[in-house]
C-alpha cells in the first residue's frame, strides 16, 4: 500500500480544514515546499496536493506551488482543486503534476471529462470521490449531488480509470479513524480498481487495517501535522 501525504493549500500556505469547513482552518506552514521536502527526506514518493482556493472557485489558483514543489523534489504529485477547463488541465500537467485528480467535472460534465480521458489517457487521472453518507459532494465539499460513490466508480472504471480516492467528509480532519466499512464495501463491489483511502487516518494501526482490507493507497494529512503519526513511523511502515 502506498502512503500519500497531503498538502492542502490556501493563499499559498499549507493548511488543514476540519470536515471540509473553510472557516475551520489551521495554517501549518507558510511554505509548502518545506513540508514536501520533509516528506521526500522521509522516503515518501507520492504527494497529494490540493488547491483549496481552486476547489472553491472552480478554477486552478495555486499552480505556482505545484510548479515549485515539482521543480525542487522528485515526488510523484497528484494535483486537485478547480480543474474545470482544458486550460486548467494544461496548467496542471505543465506545472509538473503526474496525475490530475478530478472531482467536480467528472460529476457535472461527463462529456468534457471523457474527452480528456481520450486525449491524455485514463492513466493520467485519479477520480476523487468526496462523500457524505455515500453521496458525492463537489466544489470543495460545498455542493451536494444525487450521485453515489458506487455509481461514480461504475461510470468511469468502464472508461479506463483505475485510480480512485474516496474521502469520507464526516471523518476528515477529526483523527477518529478512517471509514473502513465504506472502503470494504467499495472494494468488494469494485475489486479491479485501485482504491486510495482518505480521511480520518490517525495511527499506524489505521494504515495496517487499510492495507489488510485491500486499499492500494492511503492519504494522510492532519495526523502528520499534529504529530499523531511521525515521519519516522511512516519510514518503518514503508
Amino acid at each position: 500500500m502506498t502512503i500519500i501525504p497531503a498538502i492542502d493549500i490556501i493563499d499559498g500556505k499549507c493548511v488543514r480544514l476540519t470536515k471540509g469547513d473553510y472557516s475551520q482552518k489551521t495554517i501549518y506552514n507558510e511554505d509548502p515546499l518545506d513540508v514536501a521536502l520533509q516528506f521526500e527526506d522521509a522516503g515518501l514518493q507520492r504527494l497529494h496536493l490540493v488547491d483549496l482556493d481552486g476547489a472553491k472557485a472552480g478554477d486552478v489558483k495555486n499552480w505556482k506551488v505545484l510548479e515549485k514543489i515539482a521543480g525542487k523534489t522528485k515526488l510523484i504529485i497528484d494535483f486537485s482543486g478547480g480543474i474545470s477547463t482544458q486550460k486548467n488541465l494544461e496548467i496542471t500537467f505543465n506545472s509538473g503534476a503526474t496525475f490530475a485528480s478530478i472531482g467536480s467535472i467528472a460529476v457535472k460534465d461527463e462529456f468534457t471529462f471523457t474527452g480528456w480521458l481520450l486525449a491524455y489517457g485514463a492513466d493520467k487521472f485519479i477520480i476523487g470521490a468526496d462523500v457524505k453518507e455515500e453521496q458525492i459532494l463537489i466544489k470543495g465539499w460545498t455542493e451536494s449531488t444525487s450521485l453515489t460513490v458506487f455509481e461514480l466508480i461504475d461510470k468511469y472504471k468502464l472508461k479506463g480509470v483505475k485510480q480512485f480516492f474516496c474521502t469520507d467528509i464526516s471523518k476528515d480532519g477529526l483523527l477518529e479513524g478512517p471509514s473502513v466499512d465504506l472502503y470494504k464495501k467499495i472494494i468488494n463491489e469494485h475489486p479491479s480498481i485501485d482504491l486510495i483511502a482518505s480521511g480520518g487516518v490517525s495511527t499506524i494501526k489505521d494504515l495496517e487495517e487499510l492495507r489488510e482490507i485491500g486499499c492500494s493507497g492511503a492519504i494522510i494529512g492532519k495526523a502528520i501535522y499534529e504529530n499523531k503519526i511521525s515521519l519516522t513511523d511512516l519510514k518503518k511502515f514503508l
